[in-house]
């Protein structure tokens, strides 16, 4: 549920609040062709993928960034006593603060929560149920949202387009206590973070890149679900919200990402839960972290 990596002097910490084989691929990617992914199947690390039951491993995975007197969560998971239309997300109950002490801190001493973008399975823990309530989980920190998905998504909420009711029991109770701060577009956040714009997957997606001793890397949220999308850039996912914007988002990362020799950490990809892109020619694929 713990695993750590260092890039120069900052510690990031993968919590996983749960992992499995639990996504059916043309469910999952409505575009999926079988026999493209015939062609490159060989080239995915073992334990993403189970042939025999037709499902893609995906995690959910929340980034703690310890940097100088920062801790910094980039993404939120899905929390805890949630109801959620998924199955696999609906009411979890699981020992995250734990697993946050564990990794060497706790919900007091977190000073950012920096999401990436406003889905539901990125913003649950902020809040915890107390006597009845929804109040924030780490009382002490600043929240970073992005200001264009916190638009989108509050319309929806308005107009009972949602889906579920994540924005008003995991984002209204921190706007209400003054704990957010919003993103207005690229810039330095959290005192080492480089927000850029990702728009696609959803319309105010960002992405957070770390430097620290010359090494590089980058929360790069949900670009990927899979790395069956790095075999593949063409492929969205379901949840994409705007397409063609996510496919020329995920096409100018890849040669971003592979130029930059930077360690991506997605929020969904199975243990290591993060890697390097590779870049062969016209083609990209995928090599864990060790």
């Amino acid at each position: 549920m713990i695993r750590e990596q260092k890039i120069g002097d900052v510690r990031v910490v993968a919590i996983t609040e749960y992992v499995g084989p639990t996504h059916q691929p043309e469910a999952t990617f409505p575009e999926f062709d079988r026999a493209l992914f015939a062609r490159r199947e060989a080239e995915l690390p073992p334990g993403f993928w189970y042939p025999h039951m037709d499902r893609f491993v995906i995690g959910i995975h929340i980034w703690v960034v310890f940097a100088g007197p920062s801790v910094i969560l980039i993404d939120a998971g899905v929390g805890n006593g949630k109801p959620r239309p998924a199955a696999r997300a609906n009411m979890l109950n699981t020992l995250f603060p734990a697993w946050m002490e564990a990794a060497g801190t706790t919900p007091d001493r977190v000073t950012h929560v920096v999401m990436t973008h406003l889905h539901s399975d990125h913003i649950g823990w902020n809040t915890r149920l107390d006597q009845g309530r929804w109040v924030p989980t780490f009382p002490n920190a600043r929240h970073l949202i992005p200001r264009r998905d916190f638009e989108f998504f509050r319309d929806l909420s308005e107009t009972g387009k949602a889906g579920d009711s994540s924005f008003q029991d995991s984002l209204l109770p921190v706007v209400e206590a003054d704990l957010v701060d919003f993103v207005e577009g690229p810039g330095e956040v959290a005192d080492c973070l480089q927000a850029v714009e990702a728009f696609g997957h959803t319309p105010g997606q960002m992405n957070y890149w770390l430097r620290s001793r010359g090494e590089i890397g980058v929360f790069c949220a949900d670009i990927f679900h899979h790395p069956v999308q790095i075999l593949n850039p063409g492929l969205n996912t379901a949840f994409c919200i705007l397409p063609a914007e996510a496919k020329a988002t995920r096409a100018k990362f890849l040669l971003e990402a592979s130029a930059e020799k930077a360690l991506i950490m997605p929020c969904h990809f199975p243990s290591p839960h993060c890697g390097y892109v590779r870049r062969n020619g016209e083609q990209f694929s995928f090599e864990p972290a060790i």
